[in-house]
């Protein structure tokens, strides 16, 4: 055998042993996709659940204050009550900032919380909130879906007779656009 044969069969074998090992290559690309969409999922899923939480916290300084003012707390225990749930909510504002980095914001975590209760209290009182610029869009959100739920009913469906309110355009039953009169 010549220089030539050798050469042109170790690079046949080199290309067999290229294209064998060519799909356990993609065996690892497609693992670490799996893997990176498991964090992903992970990530969504604390969101989710510190969201969740915020909510509940929210909940409770409202009700806190609320039965505050009605004489149910004493008012030596309000404060600790107050600044423990206003503690926890800053933690879990920390949490969805470490999850989610923001843009810029100023505001402390507590300052947040104190302008998403007062918002709360605000829209509870059945007025517009005073810091709604101050609120996250989430917030927002829940805001505006909580204002359009309030909204009082304005006539019927023309074609199927469902209730629709001052906000629809379309009917939620059928579909039929509403005229406004």
């Amino acid at each position: 055998m010549d220089v030539g044969s050798v050469l042109l069969i170790l690079a046949l074998a080199l290309l067999v042993g290229m294209i064998l090992t060519q799909p356990f290559m993609r065996i690892k690309e497609t693992e670490k996709l799996i893997q990176e969409r498991k964090t992903s999922q992970e990530k969504d899923h604390l969101r989710s659940a510190l969201l969740a939480e915020q909510e509940r916290v929210l909940s409770a300084l409202q009700e806190l204050e609320f039965d505050y003012t009605l004489g149910k707390i004493p008012a030596e225990d309000y404060p600790h009550e107050r600044a423990a749930l206003l503690k926890h909510g800053a933690d879990i504002l920390r949490q969805l900032d470490a999850l989610q980095p923001t843009n810029g914001r100023q505001k402390t975590a507590e300052e947040r919380i104190e302008a998403a209760v007062a918002a709360r209290r605000a829209d509870a009182a059945g007025g517009r909130p005073v810091v709604a610029a101050n609120l996250d869009e989430v917030e927002l959100a829940i805001l505006e879906r909580k204002r359009q739920q309030q909204a009082r009913p304005a006539g019927f469906c023309p074609k199927c007779g469902n209730p629709v309110t001052e906000l629809d355009r379309f009917c939620s039953r059928c579909g039929n656009p509403v005229e406004k009169s």
